[in-house]
């Protein structure tokens, strides 16, 4: 079975980094074991270390190893920032094009703009507790 290809939104990314023992933790564990194939972008880095640094007041050296942390098991794809689907929250665009330029299969979030979606040209959009359930019942 090839490991399936996942975005992780910022939001859990934040959460892993937040909490060693949640769900978004477990998620972002596997990419670093190479059971899932993490794609990402550097329109979601970039968010993520602007929220870790002005949200949560890391400092920016802390801030840039969690992203380096994430470059390192994760491919790096290019945007070309044109997908439109969220108006309700436009940042949320970069997740979708994300997950399709890196041909995945799923989209691991607790953005509700996102959630509500349920899944985006063949692509699920799953919490992280929703995820691992789908990912281990078998």
């Amino acid at each position: 079975m090839t490991a399936p290809t996942v975005v992780f939104g910022t939001n859990i990314l934040i959460s892993a980094v937040l909490s060693l023992a949640g769900k978004p933790f477990q998620c972002t564990a596997l990419a670093k074991r190479g059971l899932v194939k993490s794609v990402t972008c550097q329109e979601i880095l970039n968010e993520f270390q602007e929220k870790l640094t002005v949200k949560f007041e890391y400092e920016p050296q802390r801030a840039q190893a969690f992203v380096q942390e994430v470059l390192d098991y994760s491919e790096l794809v290019t945007l070309t920032n044109t997908l439109r689907v969220v108006d309700a929250d436009p940042d949320d665009d970069m997740v979708l094009e994300c997950a399709v330029v890196g041909d995945a299969s799923y989209i691991i979030t607790g953005d509700r703009h996102l959630l509500t979606l349920v899944s985006y040209h063949g692509i699920s959009i799953l919490k992280a507790a929703d995820f691992l359930a789908l990912l281990f019942q078998g």
